[in-house]
């Protein structure tokens, strides 16, 4: 996926994550994360981050994370609305699966 902008989605609520996107030539994925369960879960968040990346075809981002205790499905939605938004998508096609 092509990132053309900065990508901001989520919040400072408890429970929440706030994930920031920036596009960058070359370079890979340079990840921040800030977490008050950094120590328990900082793998699995980076895991999270990096494996929803890779889905979406990002390769060359900062992504900069402050997490307040987000669960794993939160993380991967807020990584997935601030790449959609770096990247200028204005309409998403959901599928519901039955």
């Amino acid at each position: 996926m092509n990132l053309i902008q900065k990508g901001i989605a989520g919040t400072l609520e408890s429970s929440d994550i706030l994930v920031i996107i920036n596009p960058q030539a070359g370079g890979g994925v340079q990840l921040s994360l800030q977490s008050k369960v950094e120590k328990q879960f900082g793998a699995t968040i980076r895991r999270v981050i990096v494996e929803k990346l890779e889905a979406l075809g990002v390769t060359d981002v900062v992504v900069d994370v402050k997490d307040q205790g987000a669960l794993d499905c939160v993380i991967a939605a807020r990584v997935q609305a601030a790449v959609y938004r770096a990247a200028g998508v204005d309409k998403v096609n959901y599928e519901v699966l039955s």
